[in-house]
């Protein structure tokens, strides 16, 4: 297994992923091919080479603002999950927001004990800016979420 960017033959490898996920257990939002193709660049995977690059799993650092990131779209094949992807996963996306200079990163997650183990922390979701609402709008939650907002401080 590797973990690398996206290229452009992963996305429906990542389509597939999320809207399996989504569908199964609706933990995180569907995203068209459309979105996927046009936020490319903020993708890792998790590829298995002995299958030809299936795509195992997959995490978005999306820009929200100034000093402002988000971890998105985090999913892990069910074959493949308690092997630490995820963790890898994220850990690539919070790399990456360094790199970049952004130093607070947020997570929006019914599933808040995997990102408290990685060190962030749960905040109101009031303290998060107008922007980062965007995506909640076409989310079938909306208007009654139940996701926990949890940041951490690089």
């Amino acid at each position: 297994m590797r973990l690398r960017k996206a290229r452009i033959t992963d996305v429906k490898g990542v389509h597939k992923l999320i809207m399996n996920t989504s569908a199964d257990d609706g933990l995180v939002l569907p995203r068209s091919y459309n979105q996927l193709y046009s936020h490319l660049r903020d993708f890792f995977v998790i590829v298995d080479e002995s299958r030809e690059d299936e795509a195992l799993g997959c995490c978005a650092l999306s820009i929200c603002w100034e000093n402002l990131a988000e971890v998105r779209s985090l999913v892990v094949a069910r074959e493949a999950r308690g092997q630490g992807l995820g963790r890898k996963l994220v850990e690539a996306c919070l790399s990456d927001a360094v790199t970049l200079g952004i130093y607070r990163v947020f997570a929006l997650t019914n599933t808040p004990d995997f990102f408290r183990h990685m060190g962030f922390v749960e905040v109101s979701k009031d303290t998060l800016p107008q922007k980062v609402w965007s995506d909640c709008l076409n989310c079938p939650r909306f208007p009654d979420c139940d996701e926990i907002a949890l940041h951490i401080e690089l």
